[in-house]
């Protein structure tokens, strides 16, 4: 099975999406549905997908369990709950049983935006991954160079936790990229139980002026510190096509991970996603 295990849907005009403001971003500032990606998994032999939250928002996530109940190519959710409330586990165990609430696979929140860097180690935010570890769910880390040290942090006072880093913490290729963020992605991936998304790296780079080649050199180093069981592909649609289309990204990160070795590439679209996320089939 061929998975996409970074997608999304939205629709602008039904709610409000805050880091979607700006005149750059009118391009992908529309609906996107699942009847848009399907013939686009289609055409690129992608078998399924996982859909991830957009906005710091409960009813989104119901909203994508009912998507995913509804739509048999989306076999995973990633959504979003308030870390911060002491009622979370309660939360998720109530998402657990609507309709598709068993491919709630893992939780996300926006962590880079968030004013402090370390906001992934107070006290309430720390027991709030624990509720979610206590439910076997796994955690996406969204964060920059700036939130790394956090994260490492984190990984590791939950070592029997599954952690998914998203956008290989998104390097800054346009700027020709960086040693701190070189060296904390190789401390995050030491502590064992994180994955890597090789997604959205076109968008970090010049949206008119980017290639497989230029990406390479950031995809090779986070496949030397995660390893080849540890790299999970990711399309980041629709964000993607401010830089290039469904197609386009695909075959680029297709080309970088298949210069790594066959299994490299293999392992990416699909097992490691499996595994990551504790899917079924």
């Amino acid at each position: 099975m061929m998975i996409d295990a970074h997608q999304h849907f939205w629709d602008p005009a039904r709610a409000c999406y805050p880091w979607m403001n700006g005149p750059e971003l009118a391009p992908i500032r529309r609906p996107f549905g699942p009847a848009d990606l399907a013939p686009l998994l289609e055409a690129n032999g992608i078998d399924a997908s996982i859909v991830v939250q957009c906005r710091s928002s409960v009813a989104e996530t119901e909203e994508f369990l009912g998507v995913a109940h509804a739509t048999p190519s989306v076999i995973g959710v990633v959504g979003w709950a308030d870390l911060t409330d002491a009622a979370l586990g309660a939360t998720l165990d109530r998402l657990r049983t609507l309709p598709g609430g068993a491919k709630l696979v893992g939780i996300r929140h926006q962590v880079h935006d968030e004013a402090d860097p370390d906001w992934l180690l107070r006290a309430n935010v720390q027991r709030g991954l624990a509720a979610l570890f206590a439910r076997d769910l796994a955690y996406d880390f969204l964060v920059r160079t700036r939130e790394l040290p956090a994260a490492i942090a984190t990984a590791k006072a939950f070592p029997q936790a599954r952690f998914v880093l998203d956008h290989s913490a998104k390097p800054p290729i346009a700027d020709g990229g960086s040693a701190d963020w070189a060296d904390r992605v190789a401390a995050l991936a030491a502590c064992g139980n994180v994955w890597c998304k090789v997604s959205g790296l076109a968008t970090e780079a010049k949206w008119s002026d980017w290639d497989a080649e230029r990406l390479f050199p950031f995809v090779r180093h986070v496949a030397n510190c995660f390893g080849e069981d540890r790299l999970i592909f990711g399309s980041d649609w629709p964000v993607c096509l401010l830089a290039g289309s469904y197609g386009e990204i695909k075959i680029a990160l297709e080309t970088c991970l298949a210069k790594l070795g066959a299994s490299v590439r293999e392992k990416a679209f699909g097992v490691n996603a499996k595994a990551a996320y504790r899917l079924a089939g």
